[in-house]
């Protein structure tokens, strides 16, 4: 005979939400802005010390990497949440963005990440010269004349 379990679907289902839900969190979470001439990226890297940080530039793409990890050897854990192990986020940088003065900076969990624009996509005045003293003239035709 064969049994029926009604509840195995649902056991299952609950099982592949959690797992999605521990994925998610395991994401570093950022923001940018701009602001002035330098774009600001924040990311959230709570419990991470500066020297489990890693934050690298290659062509125009931005890595950083983080590992979270606690030592519970000899405990017996009995509710684990928070997600621990190495996490990295990637980001494409626009070519108006200069890779090569990035800075890092880590308080409160908080990893802040400064990109100056390049020098040639800053605002810039032209001056304006005058012009030489001697006109041209523009010869032009219509069609149909």
């Amino acid at each position: 005979m064969l049994r029926f379990d009604p509840f195995a679907d649902l056991d299952r289902m609950t099982r592949r939400a959690a797992e999605q839900s521990r994925q998610a969190r395991s994401v570093m979470a950022f923001d940018a802005v701009r602001e002035d001439d330098c774009v600001f990226m924040y990311f959230d890297v709570p419990g991470v010390s500066s020297d489990d940080l890693n934050v690298t530039v290659e062509g125009n793409e931005l890595t950083v990497s983080a590992e979270r990890r606690w030592d519970d050897s000899g405990q017996q854990v009995v509710v684990q949440e928070r997600p621990q192990g190495t996490f990295t986020r990637r980001v494409n940088l626009s070519d108006s963005l200069d890779g090569e003065k990035v800075e890092a900076d880590l308080n409160s969990g908080v990893l802040t990440v400064k990109i100056p624009l390049s020098e040639h996509t800053k605002p810039r005045s032209i001056k304006v010269r005058q012009g030489s003293s001697g006109q041209q003239e523009i010869e032009t035709t219509t069609s149909g004349d």
